[in-house]
């Protein structure tokens, strides 16, 4: 896989691939909570590509059958079974690409909902990769999405002689 392939259209109409196993986890943490929010669409459209079509922005033309097919599958087949269909066919810097994007997709609304933290414990699980291992990822997304060190100057973040370090 090319560095930029990641991002070129999902092409098979059929079975588990790492490109639908990706657009298919982000579905299942965007409905875990049991509702879709607006940071949650908007992270979808980045990462699988927007486009503009008659002034309202979708899933680009590339990635639309990858989005139809991957929505069928979430509203159809339970977590737990399709965590046995990915993992095995993924690659670990391909589950390390979900669970970041999984981790950012939860932050963007600001909290992540404990029907998300659930799943994403069970992803971790099922991925084999540990929360110690997880952390530096975490702490690297958390940081992008905490706005309150602009908001608020007195952030534990923002106290003079603080530096942004990764505990590895």
């Amino acid at each position: 896989m090319g560095l930029f392939d990641l991002f070129k259209g999902d092409k098979s109409t059929e079975g588990m691939t790492p490109h639908f196993a990706f657009a298919s986890s982000l579905l299942y943490m965007m409905q875990s909570d049991g509702e879709m929010d607006h940071e949650e669409v908007g992270q979808l459209l980045a990462v699988l590509g927007g486009e503009e079509q008659n002034g309202v922005i979708g899933v680009g033309a590339n990635n639309r059958a990858l989005l139809d097919r991957a929505l069928k599958y979430v509203r159809s087949t339970p977590i737990d079974k399709f965590l046995q269909e990915a993992a095995p066919i993924l690659t670990d810097a391909q589950k390390i690409c979900i669970l970041v994007n999984l981790v950012d997709s939860s932050l963007a609304d600001g909290e992540p909902e404990h029907q998300e933290q659930q799943l994403f414990a069970k992803f971790l699980a099922a991925f084999n990769v540990s929360e110690e291992r997880f952390t530096p990822f975490f702490e690297v997304i958390s940081l992008k999405n905490d706005r309150s060190v602009f908001l608020n100057q007195n952030h534990p973040k923002n106290q003079p002689g603080y530096q942004v370090k990764l505990h590895v």
